[in-house]
């Protein structure tokens, strides 16, 4: 199997699918430049991949139009915060087209969106927007984390029937891995088990990810054993698969480099406290960014996220101490 970056992955992805549907396309600002991940696409594929202006919220409708005649584009957004800009026709023509046409129509968009936070982008540049459409029905989310999830994840939302919005975290695009063939679709919807243990369930998303696993072998040199699981898609979640695991140690820890309030790891929580609770055997921590605007400065921005150090203390705090009738008399 071939190793590639992340970013060669979401690159091979796109080209792929491009080389199998003729119906596949690729739109978005400087889509044609060799600069992100579509470098090298206009080379091969030519008037397939296209310029477009600097109006997100035009360009996006028009992609979801073509998504309605029968063609399958990729829009990239290249800065996960231009998802804003596109809300309108993300939310009242992508989402629910489906349903308010009975399902005549379908809109096969695929909608990739790239979160440049921790390396001192500034406010503008810095938002993990998924949290706010996970609230939104008729779009599927994904936000993988190793170079064969994105490559077999986008090939899999390039075939989906509904809208699809891929969250790309800029800080694995140089992690490398290897990767599947061109046949080789990892399905939406299923979450991975990264690892297995029996203490506590740390369930981490997009780049909290390697510092869960991070945090899990510091934790494995205590004695502490974690499953970490990685749901890879937050819409339509995996609920089955963190429920198991939860029942099976009874703590759950979530980390997510989003903000705290209506977050994904604050859904988490709440599936796990609606249909888990006799299984806990302590309070669920989450690990999350404070609801802040993110800072440019540098030290500002140092520690803004989760971490390894903050993931490991409040695995501390749900596995030291607690038992079943402790938590259950605290409330």
């Amino acid at each position: 199997m071939p190793e590639l970056t992340y970013r060669q992955a979401i690159t091979a992805a796109m080209a792929e699918e491009l080389r199998r549907d003729e119906r596949v396309f690729v739109m978005g600002e400087d889509a044609r430049a060799d600069l992100w991940a579509t470098s090298g696409l206009y080379a091969e594929f030519g008037d397939r991949i296209r310029d477009t202006p600097l109006s997100e919220l035009g360009f996006t409708g028009a992609a979801i139009g073509a998504a309605m005649t029968g063609l399958r584009p990729i829009v990239d957004l290249q800065i996960a915060q231009l998802v804003y800009n596109a809300f309108e026709q993300i939310a009242n023509q992508a989402a629910k087209s489906r349903y308010m046409y009975n399902g005549q129509v379908s809109v096969p968009i695929v909608i990739r969106a790239a979160m440049g936070y921790g390396g001192s982008s500034a406010a503008h540049h810095s938002d993990r927007p998924y949290p706010m459409l996970m609230n939104l029905p008729g779009i599927k989310i994904i936000c993988p984390t190793t170079p064969a999830d994105v490559k077999g994840m986008i090939k899999s939302a390039v075939r989906d029937p509904d809208p699809v919005i891929v969250f790309e975290d800029n800080n694995l695009m140089l992690q490398k891995g290897e990767v599947g063939g061109p046949e080789d679709v990892v399905p939406i919807g299923v979450g991975k088990l990264c690892r297995i243990g029996e203490d506590v369930t740390i369930v981490a998303i997009a780049g909290a990810v390697p510092r869960a696993l991070e945090a899990a072998d510091r934790l494995a040199d205590e004695g502490i054993s974690a499953d970490v699981i990685d749901p890879r898609t937050l819409v339509p979640l995996d609920r089955d698969m963190i429920l198991d695991s939860v029942r099976k140690t009874g703590r759950l820890v979530v980390a997510d480099p989003a903000n705290r309030t209506c977050g994904a790891a604050a859904e988490i929580s709440a599936i796990v406290a609606e249909e888990a609770f006799a299984a806990l055997r302590a309070p669920i921590r989450r690990v999350t960014a404070p609801d802040m605007v993110v800072p440019f400065s540098p030290a500002l921005e140092a520690g803004f996220y989760p971490d390894a150090d903050k993931i490991v203390a409040a695995a501390h705090s749900v596995v030291g101490g607690h038992d079943a009738e402790v938590f259950a008399g605290a409330h």
